[in-house]
């Protein structure tokens, strides 16, 4: 069983910043990608960036030169430094781990709450 638990979201002034962590535990596959999606009110989850366990990252357009994605293999934990923060970075924030082998693994956090004020 693979859990994954988040933490550091908050709410922050119009061009703050936060860290955000993600560790997980349980048995996991070591190629692997790590990443984070987001959630606002109404709209789809979508990408924010990931990492895979080969070092390779991707980032949204939207958050390219501000936000920063890295792991740290050992602890299997992977963190987003979000820096500049807008009003339109509010959203869930999950967590997400998964891997290919054969059929797709894919696990999920439970979120955690960004709130960035104007």
């Amino acid at each position: 069983q693979v859990q994954l638990v988040e933490s550091g979201g908050g709410l922050v002034q119009a061009g703050g910043s936060l860290r955000l962590s993600c560790a997980a535990s349980g048995s996991i596959f070591s190629l692997n990608a790590m990443g984070w999606y987001r959630q606002a009110p109404g709209k789809q989850r979508e990408l924010v960036a990931f990492v895979t366990s080969g070092g390779r990252t991707n980032y949204a357009d939207s958050v390219k030169g501000r936000f920063t994605i890295s792991r740290d293999m050992a602890k299997n934990t992977v963190y987003l430094q979000m820096n500049s923060l807008k009003p339109e970075d509010t959203a869930v924030y999950y967590c997400n781990l998964n891997w290919k082998f054969g059929a797709l693994f894919d696990y999920w956090g439970q979120g955690t709450q960004v709130t960035v004020s104007s």
